[in-house]
């Protein structure tokens, strides 16, 4: 019977740790005490990208435009890493695209092509490497 506590409890103590090291949150903390999580200066959703700064940004777009795209810039960035673009239509999930951010600050966009049935309300989750949750973008393609 002891021995059967004994594998339970180490079955446990495992289960602990894998969640741990597995399912870290939020930012990590570098041998410092600083988080490596970079600060988002900026986050607009835009018709076009014209010289590296977003054009026509807004919260309603037109079918006809085709193409739209989410900007975001970052600061205070200590080391490469990435930011994600999770692209929700109606809550269901289409498109995560994966941005390169390198120091000391970088901006970087990510775009989707319309079509027809895109029609609605959409929203962009934008995350740090660690998953965790900038900042959400709401907007919606009319007619």
């Amino acid at each position: 019977m002891k021995i059967k506590r004994l594998a339970v409890a180490l079955v446990y103590t495992l289960v602990v740790v894998m969640w741990a090291v597995v399912l870290p949150t939020g930012a990590q903390e570098n041998k410092d005490g600083a988080t490596d999580s970079p600060d988002l200066s900026k986050a607009v959703m835009c018709e076009s990208i014209e010289a590296l700064e977003p054009h026509n940004t807004a919260v309603a777009f037109s079918i006809a435009i085709g193409k739209i795209s989410c900007f975001t810039s970052f600061e205070a960035i200590t080391s490469e890493t990435y930011a994600l673009h999770q692209w929700y239509r109606r809550d269901i999930l289409v498109t995560t695209k994966r941005l390169s951010l390198k120091p000391p600050s970088w901006s970087t966009y990510s775009s989707i092509q319309l079509r027809q049935a895109d029609k609605g309300p959409w929203r962009v989750e934008i995350r740090t490497a660690g998953n965790r949750l900038l900042q959400t973008l709401r907007f919606s393609v009319i007619d």
